[in-house]
């Protein structure tokens, strides 16, 4: 079987713990999926180093020039003739140019459980904040299509945590990252198989 070839997006200051989280799954359960690049849009985000250790390619292309960073990721997919985007950690909103532009099917993932907590401004720890402060007693985590609003594309996967003994967005924020790092690489293997 041919590989699958997919592409991740990540923005800012990324870590890329999803990102290694996912490639551990894919090296953990021997799936036919290549990374053909990480795009980063900062020359210094800490993930380059993640992906230097992994042997992964990374591409840079600053968000600056708007109009030359779209045209610029577009033609990376298409010369890359990718399976699926997997956005981790980018921060920008996709355009509806990119999303027809790149030809493939783009997903994300979000620290909540959508609908809930979505939106415009719901990243990171302004999702944590929001759930503690409504005394949520679950969290979870969801994977969903990327279309032109936040947040609002098919789900693919949701998982779901108890946070009743976290004290804190900051323990709601780790209870709810390992759950992101088992389902992330898994949902992207269940949705390029169907």
């Amino acid at each position: 079987m041919e590989d699958y070839k997919i592409a991740v997006f990540t923005s800012g200051m990324s870590r890329g713990s999803n990102f290694e989280a996912m490639v551990n799954v894919f090296k953990g359960m021997d799936l036919p999926i290549t990374i053909e690049f990480v795009l980063i849009t900062r020359r210094n985000a800490p993930i380059k180093e993640r992906c230097e250790r992994l042997g992964i390619p990374v591409y840079y292309a600053p968000t600056k020039d708007w109009n030359s960073f779209e045209e610029k990721v577009i033609s990376r997919c298409r010369e890359s003739n990718l399976d699926l985007v997997a956005l981790a950690g980018f921060m920008k909103q996709i355009t509806p140019h990119i999303i027809d532009g790149i030809g493939c099917p783009m997903l994300n993932i979000h620290p909540a459980l959508l609908p809930n907590y979505g939106g415009k401004g719901m990243f990171g720890m302004n999702v944590h904040k929001a759930v503690f402060a409504d005394g949520c007693k679950e969290s979870g985590v969801t994977v969903h299509q990327v279309n032109d609003a936040y947040d609002e594309g098919d789900i693919v996967a949701q998982e779901q945590v108890d946070i009743t003994k976290c004290s804190s967005p900051e323990e709601i924020a780790k209870t709810v990252l390992k759950i992101e790092h088992s389902l992330y690489g898994r949902a992207i293997w269940s949705f390029l198989k169907k």
